[in-house]
């Protein structure tokens, strides 16, 4: 078994400020590199922060470090360019923030890129006492009350904000605004919008661009929680979950909550299954028989077999055979049964649908057991993060008060919550995983590592609710002894250990495809067939006893 760093190495992660980002770092540090560091200088300890950024699956930026970011990129490419700030925010909007091709297309042929943008080499001067027509209104106005995008048309003030209001309010088509005239290719610069725009659409214009940065990268996505206002840049692994300041975790891939140890392709058709008409459909299939007369659906909960539809149609009918009731009586079998639907079903007159009504009940049922306890699930981790969210900051400080313990020694109650919290997402998204599996000899151990993980989870979670009222002070004002207060902690530590173990182990063993079961499975079959030919035969190994060596179970 691991020891207690290892497996807490393994697993738990913790926000860390560097600079003016949040990168998410493990508590795994080798301390190896912090005896490099100290001994070999200020070198040494900027050669290890370059490498732990390396090591960083994704950093969390504030709108303030988007910000940055893109006033940085903007300054240098005013600056390397030698071009205005507005025209610089002009070409990395166009160019989707990549400077680096944009350098490449500038340097190459800086007419061209101008021209595609509908950047003016310079500007239209006229003089101030000149009289000049709007070409909205038609109006005419001197040159002081009219304004143009670097081009020779120009219009009165009134209609420059109409025309940027309706632009900014119809949404990120704003960024690439040209001038009103149809045969004009010049781009409206953030300096005229500044000028001539309403002070709620100057907001919202700058809001648009801040959100421009983050929705033109492929590295970079809004979380997607609800009044987030934070991105995630993802910096490369395999592993796509990710957490953001706001304690939401999600697929950084997909951005749906996070859903390991299915794939995004298998979150996407589960949501949709739960979304679709399909069930419905299947239910109808299921429980009901259409009119004869009419082809309305018609449910039987209760009852003899004599149907009557509702009006106007008002159609009666025999609900086995479907045939007039005017036909049957005690001849045919009278209320409760029907010698004309017996005698058709055994020559195979209704086999067709009696099998497709057959198929989908079954996969009525199917889908409900996998669904119920998929949302059964869900709700259990929704209570979970209610709980966890009782042991914050402020109520630990108040609950070690009450205890006479140090905040330190009870950081583990929620470590061992924020660990049911995980274990639910995962337990929870197994059933979406046990449903579209179909190979019959991975079902039967997944249905087994499955009951293990619930009942381990279960005895963690009955830990962390019940059986901490022990160690609180309870109505009859008795304290609990420091004994009874040791106890619980060991007791609730190694359950959280050993739940951790379990169901890192199970997510790997599902995410590699429960391979190890077929290799149990072949391992027997050759060991049939040489018992068969008179062969010697040797022991399995330890990977053939159906991959029980991948998966560690809890003590009970």
């Amino acid at each position: 078994m691991d020891s207690d760093d290892e497996l807490r190495g393994a697993s738990d992660s913790e926000i860390v400020a560097v600079g003016d980002y949040y990168y998410i770092s493990s508590d795994t540090e080798s301390s190896a590199d912090e005896e490099e560091s100290d001994c070999g200088g200020d070198d040494y300890e900027v050669a290890d922060e370059i490498a732990d950024m390396r090591e960083k699956r994704y950093v969390i930026l504030t709108e303030r470090d988007i910000h940055e970011r893109q006033e940085e990129g903007i300054t240098r490419v005013s600056s390397v360019f030698s071009i205005p700030r507005e025209s610089a925010c002009i070409l990395l909007r166009q160019y989707k923030w990549n400077i680096s091709k944009l350098s490449d297309e500038w340097f190459a042929d800086e007419e061209r890129v101008r021209k595609s943008v509908g950047l003016p080499a310079n500007g239209v001067l006229l003089p101030d006492s000149q009289m000049l027509t709007c070409g909205i209104c038609f109006e005419g106005y001197s040159t002081s009350a009219l304004s143009s995008a670097s081009c020779v048309h120009y219009y009165c003030h009134e209609c420059w904000e109409g025309y940027i209001s309706a632009s900014v309010n119809d949404g990120p088509g704003c960024l690439a605004l040209r001038c009103p005239e149809p045969s004009c290719s010049a781009m409206v610069l953030e300096e005229t919008i500044n000028r001539l725009a309403k002070d709620e659409d100057k907001v919202k214009y700058k809001q648009i661009l801040l959100r421009s940065y983050i929705e033109d990268s492929k590295k970079i996505k809004w979380c997607p929680a609800p009044d987030c206002t934070c991105a995630v840049e993802f910096l490369g692994d395999g592993n796509y979950d990710v957490s953001c300041m706001c304690r939401f975790s999600f697929c950084w891939n997909c951005t749906e909550e996070t859903h390991r140890p299915v794939s995004c392709e298998t979150v996407s058709k589960w949501i949709l299954k739960n979304s679709a008409e399909s069930e419905n459909v299947n239910w109808i299939i299921a429980n009901s028989k259409p009119c004869p007369k009419c082809k309305k659906p018609i449910e039987k909960n209760h009852g003899c077999m004599h149907m009557t539809c509702r009006p106007p149609c008002s159609y009666q009918f025999c609900w086995l055979c479907l045939g007039p009731w005017s036909e049957h009586g005690s001849t045919t079998g009278g209320n409760n049964a029907c010698n004309r639907y017996e005698s058709a079903k055994q020559q195979g007159l209704f086999d067709e649908a009696e099998a497709k009504r057959e198929q989908a009940k079954n996969s009525i049922m199917r889908y409900t057991h996998y669904y119920e306890r998929w949302v059964s699930n869900q709700k259990s981790r929704q209570k979970a993060q209610a709980d966890l969210q009782k042991f914050d900051i402020k109520n630990l400080a108040e609950l070690s008060d009450i205890l006479g313990i140090p905040e330190s020694q009870l950081k583990f109650i929620p470590e061992a919550w924020s660990q049911i919290v995980d274990c639910r997402r995962v337990l929870q998204w197994t059933y979406a995983y046990g449903y579209y599996l179909e190979d019959k000899v991975k079902n039967e151990f997944f249905v087994y590592l499955q009951g293990e993980a619930e009942s381990g989870l279960e005895r963690l979670h009955k830990c962390a609710e019940k059986d901490i009222h022990a160690v609180l002070p309870n109505a009859n004002n008795l304290s609990p002894t420091l004994k009874d207060f040791i106890e619980f902690r060991v007791k609730l530590v190694d359950l959280t250990r050993v739940t951790r173990t379990f169901f890192e182990n199970l997510v790997r063993a599902l995410e590699e495809g429960l391979e190890d079961v077929h290799g149990a499975d072949q391992s027997t079959s050759k060991k049939r067939s040489r018992n068969n030919t008179g062969a010697s035969c040797k022991k399995p190994s330890a990977k053939s006893k159906s991959g029980r060596n991948k998966v560690a179970r809890p003590s009970r």
